[in-house]
């Protein structure tokens, strides 16, 4: 059975949800503090909780504001309303008790309520499951059709009673195959429909809900003296995850104090370690140089109790790379909690197999932002494939940007149009499936996430080219394509050109993206008083030698640009044409002995001193302009621009791996 649509009513802050859908593998539910999450996914774990309680709405569940409404009236209330859609799985046990085509439909409603009210909603022919009961008996032609002709199960059973109900000789006129029938439908119980039996199937099949919160963290020791003897102590969240740890290694509290052979116990914790190792190991990129130890020793007179006496169960981490071990509680939150899931969900797991939908709240809270990456490609490998998963987050880095679909909102909506003292105001706790919501709070981690991705694809290679402006994501490529066509070296495809707004921003582009292991050179203007800024990207430890490439050195001149590298006498030509100026507004052939060294400079001034109508002088026009002329332009004096870019060109392919 697959949970399609929730809707949740009168549960703590939540007072209508509204329906919301479920993705098919994995939901996330992003919200600020305080938004009604963690209730949203509270309520949730009510559809099947691994240990169900009694009632499973508590009436103090109910919203506060209106507890006493609730206490005054019998009328029953619902707080969950589900729609599912069944598996052929489910359809064939179906099918298997009361025959073929007697669904008419895949999708269940199960509404589960305050006063332990729970209510199916199921559509099926009762008139076809009569028929199949029938058709499958071993009744005579003549007896089938009489029961048949009485139209419904409870017609039958009073006409087959009454056939059974012995005469004045005490005998009867039931058959021993009519016997049979009767049995089937007196089975159907009181209700004396097919329906009740559908229900009592689908009832079994659905799947158990797991919830998972930040506070389930394994202690690092656990004295197994102390936790028989406290009482409840085996239902905190924390010893709940050593008690699945037992689990693993198949051994429970009293088992664990039996044992007398050691090598025995040994060879059950060391598989514990290594199979936890593995597990968390695929997935946590931070420290590779870790490994889990288990370990199962008397306490000691000097630690502290209840450490000091009996058996004490002990999780440490062996760092590899510094020979050391630590306790387990002295290691970050983060990976204590990723510990902790692992443990108490492969157990789970192993109890109940892959009828689970699992809920986490806030899951990963205390991890880095590449951690948090981790563990969304934990749910995405492990998970997903098999159960469904809703987990709740304010975290940019839990958000997948490219799965925006699977995003619910939740906000804790307040009518701000009405009077003050007017209770109605209150909307409580809302769910959306549109993840364009109006609160900035909500959509923030949205906003970062999408913006963090947007930055990660500017780099879309593994060897990247990075220029100061768009103008040089134009020229380069032409002046590639130019000399390829000549026969002569052009830039290699595998760099891929990327503008980074300027010579300032290179050292962030470079902390940003230094991490992604990608292969980056920079070409780069200059201009007087930049040399400072150029060492420094020179010095840069996210750079390699020789991969820093500046304008004038490529000129040999003191100060250039790109424009520089394409040479007066051709960009002004190309400056000319692209702007259409003629006689005294074009930019004479032979620079003036005032003018600026950089030739965008000159080309500057020159538009400030000529009044030309409704145009300004842009940098990145003369670019597009060569563009949509295409490779078989030449300007004048373009050989000497070609030889300058193809020695560029050469010198950047040779950093290239062959």
């Amino acid at each position: 059975m697959q949970l399609k649509t929730i809707r949740i009513t009168n549960f703590k802050c939540v007072r209508d949800s509204g329906q919301f859908n479920l993705d098919a593998h994995i939901t996330c539910l992003v919200g600020k503090n305080e938004s009604g999450k963690t209730a949203i996914l509270q309520a949730i774990e009510k559809i099947n909780p691994l240990k169900p309680k009694k009632p499973i709405f508590d009436a103090l569940e109910y919203p506060r504001s209106m507890l006493t409404e609730f206490q005054e009236s019998e009328v029953e209330k619902h707080g969950l309303e589900t729609t599912w859609e069944l598996s052929d799985d489910d359809v064939a046990s179906v099918e298997s008790i009361v025959g073929e085509k007697v669904l008419k439909s895949r999708s269940v409603t199960i509404k589960r309520g305050y006063y332990d009210s729970t209510y199916w909603t199921i559509q099926i022919d009762e008139g076809k499951a009569f028929a199949n009961l029938l058709e499958s008996s071993e009744l005579f032609e003549e007896e089938r059709a009489a029961i048949q002709k009485s139209g419904s199960a409870k017609a039958a059973i009073e006409l087959l009673t009454t056939k059974s109900k012995p005469d004045e000789q005490g005998g009867t006129a039931i058959s021993e195959r009519e016997q049979a029938v009767l049995s089937k439908l007196q089975a159907l119980g009181k209700e004396q429909t097919f329906w009740q039996s559908v229900v009592d199937i689908l009832n079994c099949r659905v799947p158990k809900v797991v919830y998972f919160s930040e506070y389930m963290r394994m202690p690092g020791q656990v004295s197994l003296s102390d936790l028989e003897s406290r009482p409840n102590a085996k239902e905190e969240p924390g010893n709940q995850v050593f008690l699945a740890l037992l689990g693993m290694i198949g051994q429970d509290l009293a088992s664990l104090k039996s044992l007398t052979t050691f090598e025995h116990l040994q060879g059950q914790l060391e598989a514990a370690s290594n199979k936890i190792t593995r597990d968390i190991f695929r997935y946590w990129s931070q420290n590779r140089s870790l490994r889990v130890q288990f370990r199962f020793e008397q306490g000691l007179p000097g630690d502290t109790p209840p450490f000091n006496s009996g058996y004490v169960m002990r999780t440490r981490i062996e760092n590899t790379r510094h020979g050391v071990t630590t306790s387990f509680d002295e290691r970050s939150s983060g990976f204590v909690w990723f510990f902790s899931f692992l443990v108490w969900f492969s157990q789970i797991k192993k109890t109940y197999g892959e009828s689970l939908i699992i809920l986490l709240d806030e899951p990963g809270l205390a991890l880095h932002a590449k951690a948090q990456s981790d563990l969304l490609r934990y749910f995405e490998e492990q998970l997903a494939p098999k159960y469904q998963v809703v987990y709740s987050t304010h975290s940019p880095f839990m958000v997948d940007p490219s799965n925006l679909l699977r995003v619910r909102t939740v906000e804790d909506v307040y009518n701000e149009g009405k009077a003050s003292f007017d209770d109605s105001n209150d909307l409580g706790t809302k769910v959306g499936d549109d993840v364009l919501s109006t609160d900035r709070d909500t959509l923030f981690p949205l906003q970062a996430s999408l913006g963090y991705e947007i930055t990660q694809t500017l780099f879309v290679g593994e060897h990247t080219l990075l220029v100061e402006g768009p103008s040089e994501v134009l020229y380069l490529p032409w002046f590639s394509r130019k000399l390829e066509a000549m026969n002569r070296t052009g830039l290699d495809r595998r760099w891929v050109i990327t503008p980074c707004g300027g010579i300032d921003k290179i050292p962030a582009f470079l902390s940003l993206f230094g991490g992604q292991k990608l292969h980056i050179a920079t070409l780069v203007d200059f201009a007087s008083g930049q040399k400072g800024q150029i060492d420094r990207i020179r010095r840069n430890k996210l750079l390699q030698d020789g991969h820093v490439f500046t304008a004038d050195a490529i000129c040999g001149q003191s100060e250039a640009d790109v424009e520089d590298i394409i040479g007066r006498r051709s960009y002004i030509a190309i400056v000319n044409e692209c702007y259409g100026l003629k006689a005294k507004q074009s930019l004479p052939a032979k620079k003036p002995a005032n003018a600026p060294v950089r030739v965008v400079k000159e080309v500057e001034e020159h538009f400030r001193t000529i009044a030309i109508t409704g145009d300004e002088f842009d940098h990145f026009r003369p670019s597009e302009f060569l563009t949509q002329k295409g490779t078989a332009y030449t300007p004048e004096g373009l050989d000497s621009a070609l030889e300058r870019f193809e020695k560029l060109f050469q010198d950047l392919n040779s950093l290239l791996p062959k």
